[in-house]
């Protein structure tokens, strides 16, 4: 028998754990609407994505009502979105996680029972403290997303590890955190310190604003738009964003940097950069005239189908606006395996037209100082999560996914145990498929906090519900910002079934093993109450307020003409990187052509839409009824070719042989006849998730040809080619 056997979390041992799936719509359409009762007022922080847009829960007679955006939250315009508006979906969600669950063996086969939360926890205490005994603390490793992460990371930090990797880094921004490191010694943040609305040119590349549908990202731009600021979108697909702009530039998929590097070109032969600002702030300007001498508009025209003219046109608009210029950093910026590069002439690209830390292109975020709550200090770590994984990516600011999963597999793996936090690996790490599955059989401790049964709960050997960010407190946002400001997540609700907030699990789990010193509250309230007194606040203010604004300390963007610090070695924006040169990378950007599309195969590119976030929101009954399925986008060149019509299903076939579930096609000129493109989070196998399971089709299964970012580590994901196999309306192959 396999050590660890893949488990539906539908197979249990017990009873009351599945709800009837006739209740599945019912509870998020029986909330009262306002009349007569009596209506209160909780401050939250939206889940539902990363932006954390502070939010108002209104109920009526104790009754879920509506959730609305915090008029005074600067973060959100005072607004949420499609998904923070369905926060009700997730809390009434009847497929929610409800009790701690255990593996067991039943009549030689393995299956989940419910158990007490003592067992559930005593148990992944003394496996976590055998773990340590025979290998090291640092040999338990933390996978996680969101920000309930945090409690389980200062968990392990007191046992002892620092072991830990956010899928976010490897797979979405980390290519463009240390690209504009490098550049300029800080990165573009989270949320992205772009000045959109006081930009006079924006410049979009393969960022689907509006697509995605960052709550602020997309307000910005929308006044920018109305402000008439130019609009460049640089995408292979006619996105929302492209029919929102004055130029589109259809590109040919994977020659972003060739194109990059011609407008470096144009500017620096037009004499049309910023040189009063590149002579005060920056290094390696002679070293990359000469580099991007050879990258003229014609040639830049045979690799990215974009004509010379139009690559000139838009490269003058950049240069009229300058500084007033934003070249977007984007967010998913793991494409090609190239990507730190690619994001690196971005950077250079901004640096030219005068853009960084200027009015119009990108300003100077600010947090309050909020102290953090007196602990002792954790104990220094033999071994940092890179050490699992030596000589690869040496500039990976945090842990890689995929380097942790990689060092769990077999007997003599540098991971024995992982606890996963709020992310499901299978969907959000392409192409390990094999690997997880090793992994699993050889880690002696996997455990899931989360609060749906994603496929990710199938590899646990507990299984810990955590209850939604209705029902919890977590940290105090407090992002870096054009305005400062603090937003509190408190509970509006007492958590459902036997959830509990993720600050009790790690709380239970830090006292089972010795940390009592490390977890001094009895709630967490009085943590985060000491914490806001001392910024002049309180607990009871914000449970009144929900946002507090402070006052900027620092100025918002450069003072013009005056000395600036650049956290680089030289403390100068370095368009030259010598950091990169001692490690045996190119100090500049170095265009590769990409890999051409097989004879019978097509790109296959991904996004997102408004209504999902990820896979995280597909089940949430609410937003499944906006968009319940993703559709495969094919150009009517391609869908004439194989006989093809909107509304036919099909399956797809990676060049590897991997096959998708089935999708509905779009047919439309809105794509090129190279690429199909589909939305990502689709496609779920946890019969569990009783909406999304099938419900579309998963990219992530398709994705058997990764390209690894050598500086670190990101996954390109966008070098993989499907056919069809067509189907009949019933799904079987016609």
């Amino acid at each position: 028998m396999r050590r660890r056997e893949f488990i539906k979390v539908s197979t249990l041992v017990g009873s009351g754990a599945v709800v009837s799936p006739a209740l599945m719509l019912g509870g998020c359409t029986s909330s009262p609407l306002p009349g007569t009762g009596v209506v209160t007022k909780t401050p939250t922080i939206c889940d539902m994505c990363f932006w954390k847009c502070a939010g108002d829960v209104y109920k009526e007679d104790g009754e879920l009502w509506k959730i609305t955006g915090n008029k005074d939250d600067l973060h959100s315009g005072g607004r949420l979105c499609t998904r923070g508006t369905a926060g009700p979906g997730a809390y009434l969600d009847p497929d929610r996680l409800q009790k701690p669950l255990m593996r067991v063996t039943v009549d030689g086969r393995q299956t989940f029972k419910e158990v007490s939360w003592n067992e559930a926890l005593q148990f992944i205490a003394t496996k976590m403290q055998g773990i340590a005994d025979v290998h090291g603390p640092e040999r338990m490793a933390l996978l996680h997303h969101g920000a309930g992460g945090h409690h389980f990371l200062h968990l392990l930090r007191a046992f002892g590890s620092d072991s830990h990797a956010e899928p976010a880094f490897a797979q979405c921004r980390g290519p463009r955190d240390v690209g504009f490191r490098l550049t300029f010694g800080e990165a573009a943040s989270s949320p992205e310190r772009t000045d959109m609305a006081n930009a006079r040119c924006i410049v979009l590349l393969g960022s689907h604003i509006g697509e995605n549908l960052h709550n602020g990202q997309v307000q910005t731009l929308t006044e920018a738009i109305n402000k008439n600021a130019m609009l460049i979108t640089v995408d292979p697909r006619f996105s929302v964003p492209a029919g929102k702009s004055q130029h589109w530039l259809p590109i040919r998929p994977g020659t972003d940097i060739a194109l990059l590097l011609g407008w470096m070109n144009v500017l620096i032969e037009e004499d049309l950069y910023d040189k009063d600002y590149v002579d005060r702030y920056a290094i390696g300007f002679e070293q990359l005239a000469k580099h991007v001498r050879q990258y003229t508009p014609e040639w830049v025209f045979l690799e990215t189908g974009i004509r010379p003219d139009v690559i000139r046109e838009t490269a003058r608009e950049m240069a009229k606006a300058a500084p007033a210029t934003v070249v977007h950093p984007g967010r998913h910026a793991s494409w090609y395996g190239d990507d730190t590069q690619r994001s690196r002439a971005i950077a250079m690209l901004n640096a030219l037209l005068g853009s960084w830390n200027r009015k119009g292109g990108f300003y100077i975020p600010e947090k309050v100082d909020l102290p953090h709550y007196p602990l002792p200090d954790y104990p220094k770590p033999k071994f940092k999560t890179g050490d699992a994984y030596p000589d690869k990516w040496p500039f990976a600011s945090q842990g890689v996914t995929n380097g942790v999963i990689e060092a769990s597999v077999g007997d003599d793996a540098f991971f024995k145990g992982w606890m996963v936090y709020g992310t499901n690996l299978p969907q959000t790490i392409p192409g390990v498929a094999a690997k997880l599955r090793a992994a699993a059989d050889s880690l002696d401790l996997v455990v899931v906090v989360d609060t749906m049964p994603s496929e990710v709960t199938g590899y646990a050997d507990v299984i810990l519900p955590e209850c939604t960010y209705l029902e919890r407190y977590d940290d105090i946002r407090n992002s870096g910002e054009r305005h400062p400001s603090l937003a509190l997540r408190m509970p509006a609700f007492e958590p459902k079934y036997e959830s509990k907030p993720g600050w009790w699990i790690a709380k239970q789990l830090g006292e089972r093993l010795g940390l009592q010193e490390y977890f001094p509250w009895d709630d967490y309230a009085d943590k985060l109450d000491w914490e806001l007194q001392q910024v002049g606040s309180s607990l009871e203010e914000m449970q009144k307020i929900g946002v507090k604004n402070f006052p900027r300390k620092r100025p918002l963007y450069f003072r013009e003409g005056q000395p600036a610090r650049f956290y680089t070695p030289s403390r100068r924006i370095e368009l030259y990187s010598q950091q990169l040169a001692d490690k045996g990378f190119d100090p500049m950007p170095v265009f590769t052509p990409p890999e051409p599309v097989p004879s019978g195969y097509y790109r296959l590119n991904y996004g997102r839409m408004p209504a999902h976030t990820f896979g995280k929101t597909i089940n949430n009954p609410l937003l499944f009824q906006l968009a319940p399925e993703n559709q495969l986008w094919v150009n009517p060149l391609v869908a004439n070719k194989h006989t093809l019509e909107s509304g036919d299903y099909v399956r797809l076939a990676s060049r590897e042989g991997a096959v998708s579930g089935r999708i509905r096609v779009r047919v439309t000129e809105r794509i090129g006849p190279d690429s199909v493109f589909m939305a990502h989070g689709f496609g779920h196998k946890s019969k569990r998730l009783r909406l999304a399971a099938g419900a579309g089709a998963d990219d992530s299964e398709l994705m058997t040809n990764i390209k690894i970012d050598p500086i670190m580590g990101g996954t390109g994901m966008r070098g993989n080619f499907v056919t069809f196999i067509k189907q009949s309306s019933t799904g079987s192959k016609s």
